[in-house]
């Protein structure tokens, strides 16, 4: 009986909880100032515009309504909450610079952390600050070392600098990539069909490995899944399957207990990738431990991954413990740095090797200024000389930008200012926006880096050759590198994209010299669907999951 009244207890509790939710909900879009924006009506009052979201390809659809209502409108989420979504570079500009008052959405934390942990990819405000200024570069030096309140710490490895170095690591797991491939071309008799998606993220999976945590993962070695790469596709994997139990599990705190699918392979894959941090960490602290008892200088020297500066960060004597990073801390950056430094890369490359089979031209002309290299192991300095080469990793980090959009909500009211004013239901035209807080802000990453207005009408199509002559509009678009929104901006920008630009192009180089690359399926059959990036479907293929086919011929190039 006491049972019984706990849970009758618990249920009204939860339902008290999620009534006054939506009545809070209900009052904040009742009274909501983007009521005067224009905008698509929406068809469902449970589902808003989500649906029909979700069954477009990624920005296709806001894309549509811009055209039709502006560069700032409004719509529907889920149960009707609205959604401000615009295009306007300085409202953008507004929203990325002031990162205090727009934040990360509490449902989008949770959803983020269950895949990444809390690490600096969740964390906000000071706590976010904290960790990003032990780990972001500093200009570089002789000794290669950033300060950070008063001590020095030798740097990471997303620097400039490190960068530079590091290239070899990109190099060397980019030439054991071709060989596994070339491999596969001589048991198909030639023509190989291989999944390139799994392929890369492999490769790239064992350069984060060694060059932010000093550590091999073998993922390329043997024919065996990596338990690791396999609990990152796990967590990855995007369907074509809508379900709401996620979503409202998010918004709602009190009905986390409800199950929804793949929460059984989630946790096994969280828990690999915690295990896996710990046994790194303890590793990082027992290398540094035997280095500082034999006072060998070199190794604590040579000892210029992340993992190293974290752990050292954690171990100084000379710091605060309000400016130091917990055990804690440092585990959640493990997973969030594996993620973020092999599964965008992998995914972007994915989807150059794509682009390439649908312009062979370019394919060639490619493969031809890469030819003019007399070595197999160019150095950094050497990628970023090809003019050709970086043209085709930016227009692939434009059209198919790894992460799509991002989401904010205002944490307090606020006025964001537009560039083009838009004209409200009132009749009067705007140049700004109120805010109330807990409004949600989209940000538009996919659909400004393909904007007609900035790119011209051939903005979707994949074109190199567009970034001989860069529109003076795109240098507007408030993005930390390459005039677009890709690696985002503001003090939340990406602070790994050189690292990750330089192992594209090391990748491309390798493999673009060595095969010639065809699409093993019709392009119509491939489509894109997001579980926080964009991964490729076979559309015919449904329950083989995210993969890119490609028919793969060694080049043999004429003396």
């Amino acid at each position: 009986m006491a049972i019984l009244l706990l849970l009758g207890s618990l249920s009204a509790t939860i339902l008290i909880y999620g009534l006054g939710r939506l009545c809070a909900l209900a009052y904040r879009e009742l009274v909501s100032p983007l009521k005067n924006l224009p905008g698509p009506k929406s068809k469902s009052i449970i589902y808003g515009h989500f649906k029909e979201i979700w069954e477009a390809e990624n920005s296709v659809l806001h894309e549509k309504w811009v055209e039709e209502y502006g560069n700032t409108i409004q719509y529907k989420g889920l149960f009707g909450m609205r959604r401000l979504f615009t295009m306007d570079t300085r409202a953008l500009n507004h929203v990325l610079m002031n990162s205090y008052n727009y934040q990360k959405p509490a449902a989008a934390r949770y959803n983020l952390s269950r895949v990444v942990g809390p690490g600096l990819l969740v964390v906000e405000e000071d706590k976010h600050k904290l960790q990003r200024k032990i780990m972001v570069t500093a200009p570089p030096s002789p000794l290669i070392e950033i300060v950070f309140t008063g001590a020095r710490w030798q740097n990471p490895a997303f620097g400039a600098a490190q960068v530079r170095e590091l290239t070899e690591i990109f190099v060397e797991k980019s030439i054991q990539l071709r060989e596994k491939w070339a491999n596969e071309s001589s048991k198909q008799g030639g023509t190989a069909r291989v999944d390139v998606l799994s392929w890369l993220s492999r490769t790239t999976l064992d350069i984060i490995g060694l060059a932010g945590f000093n550590y091999k993962f073998h993922a390329l070695d043997g024919d065996k899944p990596n338990e690791l790469n396999e609990a990152f596709a796990t967590s990855f994997r995007s369907g074509t399957s809508l379900s709401l139990i996620p979503v409202i599990r998010a918004w709602i705190p009190a009905l986390r207990f409800l199950p929804a699918e793949k929460d059984a392979e989630i946790k096994v894959a969280t828990d690999t990738m915690s295990r896996i941090g710990r046994e790194l960490i303890d590793g990082s602290k027992k290398a540094m431990s035997e280095s500082m008892e034999k006072g060998d200088s070199a190794s604590k020297r040579a000892t210029r991954d992340l993992l190293s500066l974290l752990v050292r960060a954690n171990t100084a004597t000379d710091l605060p413990a309000s400016q130091r990073l917990d055990d804690q801390d440092i585990l959640a950056q493990v997973p969030t740095f594996l993620a973020a430094g092999h599964e965008t890369t992998s995914t972007g490359t994915t989807w150059a090797l794509y682009a390439l089979t649908q312009n062979i031209e370019v394919q060639n002309k490619l493969r031809e200024e890469l030819f003019t290299v007399s070595t197999d192991n160019p150095t950094m300095d050497e990628l970023n000389a090809l003019p050709y080469l970086d043209a085709v990793v930016r227009e692939t980090m434009r059209v198919h930008a790894p992460v799509p959009s991002t989401i904010r909500v205002a944490m307090k009211d606020d006025v964001v200012p537009l560039n083009e004013p838009f004209r409200g239901h009132d009749g009067i035209l705007h140049d700004e926006v109120r805010i109330t807080a807990g409004q949600t802000i989209i940000i538009p990453i996919l659909a400004m880096n393909r904007a007609k207005s900035i790119w011209g009408e051939d903005s979707h199509e994949f074109r190199p050759e567009r970034w001989a002559s860069v529109p003076e509009a795109a240098s507007t678009i408030p993005g930390i590198w390459g005039n677009m929104l890709t690696f985002l901006g503001g003090p939340r920008a990406c602070i790994g994209y050189k690292f990750s630009l330089v192992e594209m192009k090391a990748l491309l180089f390798t493999l673009i010299r060595a095969f010639e690359f065809e699409l093993a399926v019709p392009a119509k059959d491939i489509i894109k669907k997001s579980a926080i990036v964009q991964r490729p479907l076979v559309a015919s293929d449904p329950k083989g999951g995210n993969q890119m086919p490609l028919l793969i011929t060694p080049y043999h190039r004429e003396s």
